[in-house]
């Protein structure tokens, strides 16, 4: 009886934790896409050219993966094919702890999104989080013949449910934006005031002096002290936006941007530009001519290119330049657009969700 409970106890806590990581991350598959992009980028220079192959299947994988995740937790909460579901979880634990030991050990992929966008684990946080629940499922997959399977009909079917209702969730929101948006660049963010400190910035100092080491909260005058290092002390305090930023070659156009009534039309890639819907784009761009709400394109290509794609749908825009992982962040869609008002995200919109332009104005009260 106590290895059973042990067991049982040890199915909730793996169960839950996948089927907590796969929802978070079934609300936004486009951010688990990006991020196996990077690992499949360092993967590619690092290990073998071959991996480069995969970015173009990301998102489908990104999908399988996160289904996975909620469906393998469930099965192993409620008792279902358990051998099967020990197996395919052991494989994955292998999986993730590689990835998440990759990125610490390496320092090549700072965050491996294992939490979404919701919670943030450093590298070596995550790998450590991998290990334990590895530890967890080598409990399971020793004892793998003393687990009971769950045989009610109850149980079977809503593991089949289960994998119906995470796909179309996952596909909803790769269809429209996250359902919950966990980025800096949220709707309601005050951008102007997240890219500032939320208090004034603490540092230390670590000096020596005759072999010992001193730690001074402000840097010594004494010119005996040989300086070793710079220490912040309120991390929590840096800017949660550190690098937004929109430029073109007549220079630096980002406080211009986060001022005044704008409509971005958010590009993260041109050559890879969805068009089904930039006949909407092109109505909403003319709606708002003369309404004081400033139509821009911000896209993260050349200049060319996106001169090229005003003069080919005739927008009566300027055209700026932006980093492609911030406009990723800001907008998982190709295009997107995004309203600001001097700075503040008033709503994001997926290219087949673009808004015409009476109901842009009504936002702005116009």
């Amino acid at each position: 009886m106590f290895k059973q409970g042990m067991l049982l106890i040890i199915r909730m806590i793996v169960g839950g934790l996948f089927i907590f990581s796969g929802l978070i991350k079934i609300n936004d598959p486009v951010g688990t896409a990006i991020k196996l992009e990077e690992y499949f980028d360092v993967f590619s220079n690092d290990i073998a050219s071959f991996f480069y192959l995969f970015k173009e299947f990301s998102l489908s994988i990104a999908v399988v993966l996160v289904v996975l995740e909620v469906v393998l937790g469930i099965m192993l909460i409620l008792g279902v094919r358990l051998k099967v579901t020990v197996w395919a979880l052991g494989l994955m634990i292998l999986f993730f702890t590689f990835l998440t030991f990759y990125s610490a050990y390496f320092n090549k992929v700072t965050d491996c999104g294992c939490f979404g966008d919701a919670i943030k684990l450093t590298p070596w946080e995550s790998f450590f989080k991998d290990i334990f629940l590895l530890i967890l499922i080598g409990i399971l997959f020793f004892f793998r013949k003393d687990l009971v399977n769950n045989y009610q009909p109850w149980a079977t079917w809503t593991v089949r449910i289960s994998v119906i209702v995470s796909v179309i969730l996952a596909i909803t929101a790769i269809r429209n934006l996250p359902f919950i948006d966990f980025r800096a660049y949220k709707e309601g963010v005050n951008i102007p005031l997240a890219m500032q400190p939320s208090a004034p910035l603490e540092y230390s100092y670590v000096m020596k002096k005759e072999g010992k080491e001193f730690v001074f909260d402000q840097y010594p005058t004494d010119e005996s002290y040989e300086f070793l290092e710079m220490n912040l002390n309120n991390e929590e305090a840096l800017p949660k936006i550190s690098d937004f930023a929109i430029w073109n070659t007549e220079g630096d156009f980002t406080e211009g941007i986060l001022t005044g009534d704008k409509a971005l039309i958010m590009v993260t890639n041109i050559s890879k530009l969805e068009t089904s819907n930039l006949t909407e784009i092109d109505k909403m761009i003319k709606g708002l001519k003369g309404s004081g709400i400033e139509a821009v394109l911000v896209a993260a290509s050349s200049e060319t290119e996106i001169h090229s794609l005003i003069d080919s749908r005739n927008w009566d825009v300027k055209g700026y330049q932006g980093d492609a992982t911030v406009i990723k962040t800001i907008m998982r869609s190709n295009p997107g657009v995004m309203l600001l008002q001097n700075g503040v995200v008033l709503k994001k919109y997926h290219y087949r969700n673009t808004p015409d332009a009476e109901a842009v104005k009504l936002l702005y009260g116009r």
